[in-house]
């Protein structure tokens, strides 16, 4: 392992399309994998959603013979530091796309951000500052 190892995210999903619609239509993610393995035992479909040339991507999964309920918290977040302001349409557009505008119980990121939650309840947190590890 080394500091560009990839990275996958995985989370169940109760509709994978209500789910690309919010990560792909509302923040712009692209579609990097997609399969469905129908309703045979121990079958899954599956999306994975990323950018171009990243070291990571969001694995979204549904098992429809045997689907697992998300059971996201408020401190699930998925973190983007955006090194700068928080663009409203941004917003605005994931909200379109079946997100909902949150408060965090974590002051910093309602001070530094904006807090979406997707269509399974999971926490995007678009920050404006940004990353540095030094």
């Amino acid at each position: 392992m080394d500091a560009r190892s990839h990275i996958r995210i995985a989370r169940p999903s109760r509709d994978l399309a209500a789910a690309e619609r919010f990560w792909s239509a509302g923040l712009g993610l692209d579609v990097v994998w997609r399969s469905e393995g129908g309703s045979a035992p121990d079958h899954h479909d599956l999306l994975m959603l990323g950018m171009p040339d990243a070291d990571w991507h969001l694995e979204l999964v549904h098992e429809p013979a045997r689907p697992v309920e998300p059971r996201p918290t408020e401190e699930d977040l998925l973190v983007i530091y955006l090194d700068g302001p928080v663009p409203d349409g941004l917003v605005a557009r994931l909200e379109a796309h079946g997100g909902k505008r949150v408060e965090s119980p974590n002051p910093y990121w309602n001070e530094w951000g904006v807090t979406v939650e997707d269509p399974d309840g999971y926490r995007l947190v678009l920050c404006r500052r940004g990353w540095s590890n030094g």
